[in-house]
């Protein structure tokens, strides 16, 4: 990680000024404040942003937590297993690998497919008993269906 010395003396100098102004009874003009705020999120923060972003319809549905929660892992596992179908098809169409390195390779891939697609199997039938625990109206039910789709 990279700071920038001069950026920060700079942001420190205009804190130390709104303070100043403050203790002395004057009001900072807006645009100084918002020069000296600057929020940047880690690749983590915005990796967890995007991923909130992109669950906002189920976490803005009026379902139970845990049916959220699978309906969240359910998209997870399709998005992972789109993701091995693109690599298996990309490495079956790589011309630079020999045959059997080739074979190795979507062997392997296909294993780990397996798996997801076990575990989305899973998912799904976890889904489908909870559902029927929680007693979920038609409308939730409905609800359910149609997020577990996208």
């Amino acid at each position: 990680m990279r700071l920038d010395s001069n950026a920060l003396t700079h942001n420190l100098s205009l804190a130390v000024q709104r303070q100043k102004a403050a203790a002395q009874g004057e009001t900072a003009d807006p645009q100084t404040l918002r020069e000296g705020l600057r929020v940047t999120l880690s690749e983590l923060g915005q990796a967890r942003s995007a991923s909130a972003q992109k669950h906002s319809d189920i976490d803005d549905s009026e379902l139970p937590q845990t049916i959220k929660q699978i309906l969240k892992m359910i998209r997870e596992l399709k998005a992972q297993i789109a993701a091995k179908q693109a690599e298996l098809k990309a490495l079956l169409a790589d011309s630079s690998l020999d045959a059997q390195a080739r074979r190795v390779q979507a062997e392997a891939i296909q294993g780990e497919l397996s798996s997801l697609n076990g575990a989305l199997a899973s998912a799904n039938a976890n889904l489908i008993q909870i559902m029927r625990e929680q007693g979920l109206s038609s409308e939730q039910m409905q609800l359910v269906a149609t997020l577990a789709m996208k």
